[in-house]
């Protein structure tokens, strides 16, 4: 089940713990509409952080709808098979960096949060984070979703950022140690 990785993960942090289980039981209360943003305005989103493989690095898109800083991602599509296939396929296709390299199947992170009626019909992502690591010198290249792609320091996020994304940066950073 593309769902699969939600039940094989326990994160670190307790927060984490606690929101991974009202995911479980998001999925499991929703069934296919978890994963099908045309059958309800609730649903799960695949995301990646691209780092450097010194983690000194995080690759961001300035998000056209949005009009804010946040790493790739996005919807699943009928032909994921995975969240994390979801996730490294959304992240080469906004970030146009062919030569990623996942760190694995497992997520990173999950983090829900409501959206605006610039979204059109989705209301809230369940989003699902995962991690894969590029060279500081691959140059990333903007597509049809974002206005620009860049890489910034970890430590040194532009402004236009979402306001918690530092916080949920800085959880994926000692989620992967």
């Amino acid at each position: 089940m593309i769902t699969d990785a939600l039940d094989s993960w326990t994160p670190r942090d307790p927060a984490q713990r606690m929101l991974l289980a009202e995911y479980r039981a998001f999925v499991t209360a929703s069934g296919t509409a978890a994963v099908d943003r045309s059958l309800a305005p609730e649903h799960l989103t695949a995301s990646c952080f691209v780092l450097t493989p010194d983690h000194s690095r995080v690759l961001l898109c300035f998000h056209r709808k949005g009009q804010f800083w946040v790493q790739l991602g996005g919807h699943l599509e009928p032909g994921d098979r995975s969240l994390s296939e979801a996730a490294y396929r959304e992240a080469r296709e906004e970030g146009g960096i062919a030569d990623l390299r996942p760190r694995g199947t497992l997520p990173a992170d999950v983090h829900r949060h409501e959206l605006s009626a610039s979204f059109g019909r989705c209301r809230t992502h369940w989003d699902v984070g995962f991690v894969a690591y590029a060279s500081a010198s691959s140059v990333p290249v903007v597509s049809a979703e974002s206005e620009q792609v860049a890489w910034f320091g970890v430590d040194a996020l532009p402004a236009g950022t979402t306001d918690d994304f530092a916080v949920r940066l800085r959880t994926v950073l000692a989620e992967i140690g």
